[in-house]
């Protein structure tokens, strides 16, 4: 009996453990929202249904317990479908997908305007905004923990104003020493 007990006390202590490694997503207009009370920078997974490397990234990056610990701290999580149909204000525009065909909701279907004005020409691309809103660089493909690593720290830090040049950046990303694990 005893057992029991103790198998059932770790089963929910496991189960507390894996849903505070879970990314807190909201949508990019309540992430806009939340910067005006208490600033932070936002990072946007844009995907599409259809995307296998999109699918990846949820699994082995945003599922890493460093990565999604790091990004509840320092960051606003949105996930964006790059081919969805969700209106969208941004710097007083209006975004939306005209072409959106409901038929495709689960294949290919027309890019929406947001991802075009965010310049995300691959799925997936993680773009990231300064705390006021502004896109500071869209981030292309597949990323594993580590290497999103990388881009999460540079942009909170603001290192990437420090940086001018390729080289500039080829010399960061030498020096980078990556802490989250695999």
């Amino acid at each position: 009996m005893k057992k029991i007990g103790v198998l059932m006390v770790l089963a929910l202590l496991m189960s507390f453990n894996s849903i505070a490694q879970q990314i807190q997503w909201v949508t990019f207009e309540e992430a806009l929202t939340l910067q005006k009370k208490k600033p932070k920078k936002i990072m946007m997974d844009v995907y599409t249904n259809w995307c296998g490397p999109c699918k990846m990234l949820d699994k082995n990056t945003f599922q890493n317990p460093d990565v999604a610990k790091y990004v509840n701290e320092h960051y606003y999580a949105v996930k964006f479908n790059g081919e969805g149909n969700e209106v969208v204000t941004y710097k007083n525009n209006s975004y939306s997908n005209k072409n959106y065909k409901p038929q495709m909701a689960n294949g290919r279907n027309s890019v929406h305007d947001l991802t075009r004005a965010l310049q995300v020409n691959a799925y997936p691309t993680i773009v990231f905004f300064d705390e006021t809103g502004n896109l500071i660089f869209p981030v292309r493909g597949y990323q594993k923990p580590q290497q999103l690593e990388l881009y999460l720290k540079m942009f909170l830090n603001d290192t990437h104003k420090e940086m001018k040049t390729q080289e500039d950046f080829n010399a960061y990303y030498t020096a980078f020493k990556p802490q989250f694990k695999e």
